[in-house]
């Protein structure tokens, strides 16, 4: 029996319109499946950023005086849009058995700033500026006179250390960070060892280290930051110590073997944040927006240097010193001001630091 054309054309294209039935249900039910596991993916993901700045503010402590009396403190930045430049001041304690609390009330105390670091973010997020102070630089500390810039910790606190950089740079700080010494240890080992490239072989103690590359596995980077004794220019080498071992956890933290697992990131968070004290704006939330702000940020986007200073000399009461250069000093400040710290840099030729 022949079925009239109609018919039979309905019987062919019966079977195509079910085969193009079923790859458009199989495709709805892919999509459907990327879709609950790109959902579940968030889900997860949000928790574990939520747990992650829950450990953060739960384990850091919080400075909440870290600021002098606002009348002594230069205005804030402008900025008509988007972020402003912002000025980050890193403290180094050795601590000796005090805590954070003494720090954050001004009581005199015998902490010391072995380590301080000016981190200046411009307003484009495109790089990271960091200057190195040292802590023999003989300053003003404002109700003390001249002293070296470390004995503000021990006179004043972290209000007073921020008054007196304020005072160097007549540049505003936003945020401060202290870090106890044990923190260097406790980094070193939650991202399994930190590469460092010192310019120098030197040995303190039983810690050996070789010119060029080096890895860091713990205590030996608490040693190789504080180190100043076995070098010839002292304090000098200890900074470029200093700023190499931050190198160095830079390049580890955002390179995509860190970044890429989270149980490094976690271990990194929750070893680390029982030694940083931060100011009390300075939280999880403040931190992520600016991780997201600088998300492009590469190493080779970084530059650290030291303040230039005058060398070595000897304060009235017979002090090894540091000389502060006034000059160098003002050009800095005046780089802060307009945001320009980068052709500051660049003039100096200090992007490999000095």
């Amino acid at each position: 029996m022949t079925l009239p054309i109609e018919a039979e054309q309905q019987a062919t294209e019966k079977g195509p319109r079910r085969q193009k039935v079923r790859k458009n249900r199989k495709g709805r039910a892919v999509l459907i499946a990327v879709a609950t596991m790109v959902l579940v993916a968030a889900v997860v993901a949000g928790g574990y950023i939520v747990n992650l700045a829950h450990s953060f503010d739960s384990k850091s402590e919080k400075i909440q005086s870290a600021f002098p009396d606002e009348s002594t403190r230069p205005r804030k930045m402008e900025v008509k849009s988007g972020p402003p430049a912002k000025n980050i001041l890193l403290i180094g304690s050795d601590s000796r058995g005090q805590n954070v609390v003494d720090a954050e009330r001004g009581t005199s105390s015998d902490q010391r700033s072995d380590v301080m670091m000016l981190v200046h973010i411009p307003a484009g997020r495109k790089n990271i500026y960091t200057i190195s102070l040292m802590r023999d630089l003989w300053v003003t500390i404002p109700g003390h006179g001249e002293a070296k810039l470390n004995a503000a910790l021990a006179l004043g606190g972290v209000p007073l250390v921020v008054q007196t950089v304020e005072l160097i740079f007549n540049q505003r700080i936003d945020h401060v960070a202290t870090i106890n010494f044990d923190g260097f240890k406790g980094l070193t080992e939650a991202l399994g060892g930190v590469p460092v490239t010192s310019s120098i072989a030197f040995s303190t103690g039983s810690y050996s280290y070789a010119a060029g590359p080096n890895m860091l596995s713990g205590a030996d980077a608490l040693a190789f930051v504080r180190e100043r004794y076995a070098f010839a220019d002292g304090d000098y080498q200890r900074v470029r110590n200093q700023q190499a071992f931050i190198r160095g956890v830079i390049a580890k933290t955002i390179n995509a073997e860190t970044l890429s697992n989270p149980i490094t990131i976690n271990n990194l968070v929750n070893v680390f944040s029982p030694f940083v004290a931060v100011d009390k704006t300075l939280d999880a939330a403040a931190l992520g927006s600016l991780a997201v702000e600088l998300q492009a940020i590469r190493p080779q986007d970084m530059a650290m240097f030291t303040l230039p200073t005058r060398g070595t000399g000897t304060s009235a009461d017979g002090q090894s010193i540091v000389l502060t250069d006034p000059d160098a000093i003002q050009k800095i400040s005046s780089a802060l001001a307009e945001d320009k710290l980068g052709a500051y840099i660049a003039a100096n030729n200090f992007l490999d630091g000095n």
